[in-house]
């Protein structure tokens, strides 16, 4: 097939999707329910292309964070049971049966809409263990079980909860003593006589510091994408033996160069006059910014790849454009591939790069790229056959 052409774009690598997959199965053993997390457009990734490439390396269903996500997952034709952690609204409960959407639940509303329904359901309980976002405390956890019992057509399937403090940290104590505390709580359901055949607490961090604390199902988050979640998390991993996991990142963001200039010593770039040249300088201006989501705390200081060198980001970011130095790169042509995110030579930019430079985390930089840039999905970094069926831009 005939590529096609953007000025800006994102590569999505199939086979990293699905290797990462591989990896925590490896790591978690065949008899736990590996379900990545698709939500906030699979962390950047674009939700359709992410779900397929999980499902072919193997991965037994899906996390979503909103209904609408389930809607777009079906209407793809993707069949795998899909695990709603964020908030079903009431007016969304009809939606859940027919969708086959297994939804957390932590308010007795969303059941008593549910049982008004007449609706079939498979239910997963949230239970507080130190997180204090969803969840609830163990005597209305028990209270709202009861309830679902109760309910014809409702079955409580499941138990989760969220760690607080796993990868930030080298120090786990807070998360063993919620690890305590989610234990103390299933033990307290399934005396109460609610037997919750799946347990899921353990997230990326998680399941790569203790692979044998899945229990049933693991909710594999920004691992699945091939990043870290934190440097606390690598060190950790290494200290326990783990060091060599080899996780591959799956996105490459990319931008062609629109013009190049040459601009005299002395010469303010930019808005705001905070970059003067101190010798002729030749700049690439490249048709990508803020609105896209190359975060504006990048002015000054992030770096860009051109024909394999790194090009520095001069003046402050725009809304759509950015400017970078290109007088060390020979021969830079108009329309030439600038990376701002991935590989390309033997550099790479990675998203741990961008996030020190901006002041923030790797997730964040992954999932602020715009959804309007095109996400198209490759296959080891080369441009998918006309028959694949992973190649599909998400809506």
């Amino acid at each position: 097939m005939t590529h096609p052409t953007h000025a800006v774009w994102c590569e999505v690598d199939a086979d990293a999707l699905a290797h990462n997959v591989r990896t925590f199965r490896r790591l978690v053993g065949p008899d736990v329910r590996l379900c990545p997390a698709v939500k906030g457009g699979a962390y950047g990734h674009g939700l359709i292309p992410a779900a397929r490439a999980f499902l072919a390396g193997g991965a037994d269903g899906l996390c979503i964070h909103q209904i609408d996500e389930a809607r777009r997952l079906r209407a793809a034709g993707v069949d795998a049971p899909l695990h709603q952690v964020g908030p079903v609204l009431l007016d969304e409960l009809a939606e859940v049966e027919p969708l086959g959407v297994q939804p957390v639940v932590y308010n007795v509303e969303t059941v008593e809409r549910l049982a008004s329904l007449g609706a079939k359901a498979r239910l997963h309980l949230k239970v507080e263990t130190g997180n204090h976002r969803q969840g609830l405390e163990l005597p209305a956890a028990l209270a709202l079980a009861d309830r679902i019992r109760a309910t014809p057509g409702l079955e409580l399937v499941g138990v989760s909860s969220h760690f607080a403090n796993i990868e930030d940290t080298t120090d786990h104590r807070y998360a063993r003593q919620q690890l305590a505390r989610f234990e103390e709580a299933v033990a307290a359901l399934r005396a109460a006589g609610h037997p919750v055949p799946v347990r899921h607490l353990s997230n990326s961090a998680a399941a790569l510091l203790w692979p044998d604390q899945g229990f049933e199902m693991v909710r594999l988050g920004v691992a699945g994408y091939g990043l870290w979640p934190s440097k606390e998390t690598r060190v950790a991993a290494a200290l326990a033996g783990r060091g060599r996991i080899e996780l591959r990142p799956a996105l490459a963001w990319k931008a062609r160069v629109a013009q190049i200039k040459t601009v005299p010593e002395g010469a303010f770039v930019g808005y705001g006059c905070t970059f003067m040249t101190t010798h002729e300088t030749r700049l690439a201006i490249l048709p990508v910014g803020y609105y896209d989501g190359y975060d504006r705390g990048l002015s000054n200081l992030a770096h860009v790849l051109v024909r394999g060198r790194r090009a520095p980001v001069r003046g402050r970011v725009c809304m759509n454009i950015v400017m970078v130095d290109v007088t060390d790169v020979p021969d830079v042509a108009l329309e030439d591939e600038a990376v701002l995110l991935g590989a390309q030579g033997d550099d790479r930019i990675s998203a741990e790069q961008l996030a020190g430079w901006a002041g923030t985390i790797n997730y964040e930089i992954v999932t602020r790229i715009g959804g309007h840039v095109p996400r198209i999905t490759v296959r080891g970094g080369a441009k998918p056959a006309a028959d694949d069926p992973l190649y599909r831009r998400p809506r």
